[in-house]
């Protein structure tokens, strides 16, 4: 089956388990899929769009009321749907960086936020991790430290991933946030992989802004997420047009500037919309989520030569992974060379690990059922057993 001649339907959420890093919290639900089919047209949702014209402001579907909840969800004041989380870093970048400001980040920071540095024209300034691949506060003091030295002045932005990318870890959110306060700096919480997967309270962590991603964590098309800012900084990020034609006179209302007017629309909003439920309820089962990845994560460990290279136990259900002394030993010798790996796992029913990677490779659990992940951890403890490797006690 096809959906046009050049196109085939894709069918992995519905033949495979899928642990894909990157897709795990972002499968739609069924009610998204719905949502998707009805408004798939472009403007679908401003059949109603009266004064003032602006997407957050449509009653009918619910999209004002959807905005409230949103910020209610993340315990912050007010919230903006965004064209993914990247477009929430630009929007805060833009409104507090200038040409030639110092700006923190870290040493594990996603590369679109280092790109909306740039953009903005700030200088990018990396908190180092630690031994645990872990970024603290005491390095972030340092690192603060050391940019008013160089630059006369506090940083004007910080970035912290609540979860990084690179190794699923949790870092000191809180009390880098504390830090950050006591030099004015304000601070953005990159929740792409925890909004929408495990409970998230923006004041909670001490977060000026809040900004999650709705294709990775929140079981949204893309691409979407979500910004959210307490209401003493909605002001700023938030701000409204204040440009005149100097012919026409024309003035453009309550358009927000970094928003540049109305952002996340049409099909990509609704399905969003329509997981939330569905989200606000998930969030509740996060321990349940966080077991089922233990249990593939003893298994791996428990094979011969790989080591887990996340911090340990797993608080996240993203996962790196070093199997350079396991399957890339088989991968060596066997006739598929490094594609063995996966080639077993997609026969099990496994997709979602990097085709080829058998040396350090990330895989998330997040969403199977338990039945599902002891499948995925046997099925792992297998494909070594069968390329003569050792399983042992983790």
């Amino acid at each position: 089956m096809k959906c046009t001649a050049a196109i085939d339907l894709r069918d992995v959420e519905e033949m495979y388990i899928n642990i894909d890093p990157i897709q795990a919290g972002g499968r739609l639900t069924a009610d998204a899929m719905k949502a998707v089919i009805a408004y798939g047209d472009g403007y679908s949702v401003c059949d109603n769009c009266r004064k003032p014209f602006r997407l957050d402001y449509i009653q009918k579907p619910p999209i004002a009321d959807f905005h409230q909840d949103l910020a209610k969800f993340v315990g912050m004041d007010e919230a903006r749907v965004v064209p993914g989380a990247r477009r929430g870093f630009q929007a805060v970048a833009g409104t507090y960086v200038q040409k030639g400001d110092p700006v923190m980040l870290t040493g594990l920071s996603h590369y679109t936020e280092f790109i909306a540095v740039e953009n903005a024209g700030g200088v990018p300034l990396e908190i180092p991790k630690n031994d645990q691949n872990i970024i603290t506060a005491e390095a972030a003091a340092a690192r603060i430290e050391e940019a008013e030295q160089t630059f006369g002045r506090s940083p004007v932005l910080l970035f912290i991933d609540q979860v990084d990318y690179q190794y699923g870890n949790l870092h000191e959110v809180k009390e880098i946030a504390r830090v950050a306060h006591s030099h004015d700096i304000p601070v953005l919480v990159n929740g792409a992989y925890t909004v929408g997967i495990m409970p998230v309270d923006g004041k909670v962590l001490g977060a000026d802004f809040v900004v999650g991603s709705g294709h990775k964590s929140m079981a949204a098309p893309a691409p979407s997420g979500v910004l959210a800012t307490t209401s003493e900084r909605a002001e700023e990020v938030f701000r409204t047009t204040q440009i005149k034609g100097d012919l026409t006179g024309r003035t453009f209302g309550i358009k927000e500037v970094e928003m540049m007017g109305c952002t996340l629309m049409g099909v990509t909003l609704m399905g969003m919309m329509a997981s939330f439920p569905h989200v606000q309820e998930r969030v509740q089962h996060w321990d349940e989520h966080l077991e089922n990845s233990r249990l593939v994560v003893d298994a791996l460990r428990s094979i011969e030569g790989t080591e887990i290279r996340s911090e340990m136990p797993r608080r996240h259900t993203l996962t790196r992974v070093d199997t350079s002394g396991s399957f890339d030993k088989v991968a060596e010798t066997h006739k598929k060379r490094g594609f063995f790996l996966s080639s077993a796992l997609k026969k099990k029913g496994i997709m979602g690990v990097i085709p080829g990677a058998t040396k350090v490779w990330k895989f998330n659990t997040y969403g199977i059922s338990r039945a599902q992940a002891e499948y995925v951890a046997e099925a792992y403890t297998e494909i070594a057993e069968e390329n003569g490797l050792s399983i042992v006690s983790p």
